[in-house]
């Protein structure tokens, strides 16, 4: 391990020098297949490439060092018509090693950053900035949509599930900093999707995976946000940013990789842009009344017990709804109509149905009195289920206020304790608002806190018919032990079936 150690910067991160930016820490890729795509090669050794690789299969230890040349010209992106680099492969069997020589050319690059010569790189370099509005600069390297775009950064938790993360609509308007370092190894594919597209602003991770495995994957994450025109960076420190998010709270934020625009203006445009009251549900909501019939599939099927073959019609408020909520609701026996955020209580009132769920959705739920005024006028009149916004409505419907949390909850791991049963649930949750305890009427009944901050996270009302949770029991990503929940609203339903 000690070879040349100390005498060139080594990319495996064996010597005494570290590389420079944008310089891989390990040869990952096959040693024949790497000279034949970037190099012109000699190879001083009785050896062919053929036998060299082979020896890579067998796992031998290869070190590919770069000269000094080639350091600088990575460092100061000076011109180097012709660096060479001088590797070893070292047989663990015996003290002996053969050398070759590996004869790189490097690109020209201008003072921006653009290409000006006639050969690659065999590396991405940082072409994209994030700039929040604390005045913090990071750069990295893009995927995806290329562009400018403003958005408010929060980080999840969740150690899988990107695809679900993307697609969910309560996203909307928002950077989603993933904390799980590798992203992209399981590609993309339509059955995962909670939405017909993806709403949030830009995706932030630590580290794109450079290939997928999964026997269901049908694309790339970076081809399927480039054809949804979602911006997305990496190989940038998201461990730094979720602390500097933890204790400053969530941050506006512009993603860019336009030379054009200088960090001032970035600022500028950061500081000049707010989330806060403004609706973002209209924007993610349905046009039109529909019907939904999918169930969980039954490959993905985890709790059929106990089901009843009653048929409860719901309709179901769109505020931004995925689609594994609805697929939870049809498993356990409803039928479903979904419709417009702004669909009239009066209206929902003239389906006659069985009950009525307040969904999901992103932003403020002040910003929305239209919808708070529609689950006002059915508060009482009909069982009503809210999750997540759906909660947060319910809650200002009944005369309570909602506040904006620090940054939130956004993740696949956060506890909760289910007061009436004093079980503690692992819920998957989305949200930047809460319902303040304090300032609900007598009668609504705090059924679950969440054991990070203790905030209120579940409300009900045995006299007024209503339940809701500020997280997400579908979990779609997350754990399943919320999924009971479902039943208790078909039980709720039943019981006024009873009464009428």
């Amino acid at each position: 391990m000690g070879l040349f150690s100390g005498i060139f910067g080594d990319f495996c991160g064996v010597g005494m020098n570290v590389p420079p930016p944008g310089f891989p820490r390990r040869l990952d890729v096959p040693l024949a297949g790497f000279l034949r795509r970037n190099c012109l090669t000699q190879i001083s050794s009785p050896h062919s490439v053929s036998t060299v690789s082979s020896k890579v299969r067998e796992k031998e230890e290869l070190f590919l060092y770069r000269s000094s040349a080639m350091d600088c010209a990575a460092r100061t992106h000076n011109a180097v018509s012709t660096a060479t680099i001088t590797s070893a492969l070292f047989s663990k069997s015996s003290a002996n090693y053969r050398v070759f020589t590996v004869k790189c050319s490097s690109k020209n690059l201008s003072s921006d950053g653009a290409p000006s010569g006639l050969v690659e790189r065999p590396w991405k370099v940082a072409d994209a900035r994030l700039v929040l509005e604390d005045g913090s600069i990071w750069r990295a390297k893009s995927f995806g949509a290329r562009g400018t775009q403003v958005g408010e950064v929060v980080f999840n938790t969740s150690l899988t599930g990107y695809q679900e993360i993307i697609t969910d609509p309560s996203y909307a308007g928002q950077f989603v900093l993933m904390t799980n370092p590798h992203i992209g190894n399981t590609g993309v594919n339509f059955d995962d999707e909670e939405s017909m597209q993806c709403f949030l602003a830009g995706l932030v991770i630590r580290s794109l995976s450079i290939s997928t495995s999964n026997w269901r994957c049908t694309d790339t994450l970076g081809d399927y946000l480039a054809e949804r025109n979602i911006m997305g960076i990496y190989d940038v420190d998201t461990r730094a940013i979720t602390r500097r998010l933890r204790e400053e709270g969530s941050l506006i934020g512009v993603l860019s990789t336009e030379n054009s625009k200088s960090d001032e203006e970035l600022l500028e445009m950061s500081r000049t842009w707010d989330i806060v009251g403004v609706d973002l549900i209209s924007g993610v909501s349905c046009k039109s009344p529909y019907e939904w019939v999918d169930r969980t599939a039954s490959d993905w099927e985890f709790n059929d017990n106990g089901r009843n073959k009653e048929t409860f019609n719901v309709v179901a408020y769109d505020f931004g709804i995925k689609h594994n909520i609805l697929r939870r609701l049809a498993s356990y026996g409803c039928k479903i109509t979904v419709v417009p955020s702004t669909w009239p209580a009066t209206e929902t009132l003239k389906m006659k149905p069985n009950g009525v769920l307040f969904s999901n959705g992103p932003g403020d739920p002040s910003a929305v009195p239209y919808a708070v005024e529609a689950v006002k006028q059915l508060i009482g009149r009909i069982p009503v289920f809210g999750i997540c916004m759906g909660h947060q409505l319910l809650g200002q419907a009944l005369g309570g206020k909602t506040f904006k949390m620090k940054f939130g909850h956004h993740g696949g791991n956060h506890p909760v304790r289910n007061l009436r049963n004093g079980c503690v649930e692992i819920s998957a949750q989305n949200h930047n608002y809460a319902v303040d305890p304090e300032s609900l009427p007598d009668g609504v009944e705090v059924t679950h806190v969440n054991l990070n901050d203790g905030s209120c996270a579940g409300l009900a009302s045995s006299k007024m018919k209503l339940m809701s949770l500020q997280y997400h029991p579908e979990a779609s990503p997350g754990p399943h032990d919320s999924d009971p929940v479902f039943g208790e609203f078909i039980q709720l339903m039943k019981q006024q079936k009873v009464k009428a």
